[in-house]
């Protein structure tokens, strides 16, 4: 019996343990995309990401306002719960 469990906690320490070690090996590619990320693909301005166009005062016009708006209209009648 004793060895029964001794086998037991040997295969816990060692399920353990690859599981510890894919975790840090997915923290560290994550980390070398996101340098990546940051080097090949600088940081672009909202608007631009949005494109929404957008008066001297930082607002979108009334036009995409309406398009806007009609869009989630048509949408929600759509896709109702």
């Amino acid at each position: 019996m004793a060895e029964l469990m001794s086998s037991g906690v040997e295969l816990m320490f060692v399920g353990m343990s690859i599981v510890f070690l894919f975790l840090l090996m997915l923290v560290w590619a994550i980390n070398v995309m996101s340098i990546l990320v940051r080097r090949f693909f600088p940081e672009v301005p909202e608007n631009a990401i949005l494109n929404i166009p957008t008066l001297s005062g930082g607002t979108p016009d009334k036009t995409t306002i309406a398009a806007i708006a009609a869009a989630i209209h048509q949408y929600r009648s759509k896709h109702k719960p």
